[in-house]
């Protein structure tokens, strides 16, 4: 039999970790952080002086013509994927053509924009009133680049049919589910 009344030993306590290794684990820690802040800091730097210029690093210089062929084909499987009769597709094959055509100016704008800006905020003094001057011009693009955007959207609704819209509906919340809806059209 066991005599209950007698003690039971007590587990060993863990060993404490000697202080040097713990500041050694801290420093390891501690490098590898500022290594991989510094790293996104330069990785971002190289997207965001490249990617929006004239420039290769994330891929070919960007082509108006280029931009209304990818428009086109993406309408032309849209019509396709709702079941589009051939005049329909033909209407808003123009409606996205007319789009474009409006837009792209657009884009040469807010880029001298985006210039000016870059140019006023490092001014040894900075001139508040063209500051001011430059977001409502801003302000002003963004706004009538939305008009045009609304106004094709509702013109391309008016040639759909409530079934075409609806299913146009349905394929839009599967892609946003499945893949996102930036990833595009294409299956696979």
């Amino acid at each position: 039999m066991i005599d209950q009344n007698q003690p039971r030993p007590e587990p060993p306590a863990p060993a404490a970790t000697p202080l040097r290794r713990r500041g050694r684990r801290w420093a390891v820690v501690a490098t590898i952080a500022v290594a991989a802040a510094l790293t996104g800091a330069q990785v971002s730097r190289a997207v965001s002086q490249h990617y929006w210029q004239d420039s290769n690093f994330m891929g070919p210089a960007f082509d108006p013509l280029r931009a209304e062929d990818r428009a086109d084909r993406a309408v032309r499987h849209l019509a396709i994927e709702i079941d589009a009769s051939d005049d329909q597709q033909q209407k808003l094959r123009g409606i996205v053509k007319d789009l474009l055509k409006d837009l792209l100016p657009l884009r040469d704008r807010a880029l001298a924009m985006r210039q000016r800006s870059r140019v006023l905020l490092t001014q040894p003094v900075i001139d508040r009133a063209a500051i001011e001057t430059l977001r409502v011009e801003q302000l002003g693009l963004i706004d009538g680049a939305s008009k045009r955007l609304a106004q094709a959207l509702a013109d391309a609704a008016d040639v759909l049919t409530p079934e075409q819209r609806r299913s146009l509906d349905a394929r839009l919340a599967e892609l946003r589910q499945r893949r996102g809806f930036w990833q595009g059209w294409h299956r696979g």
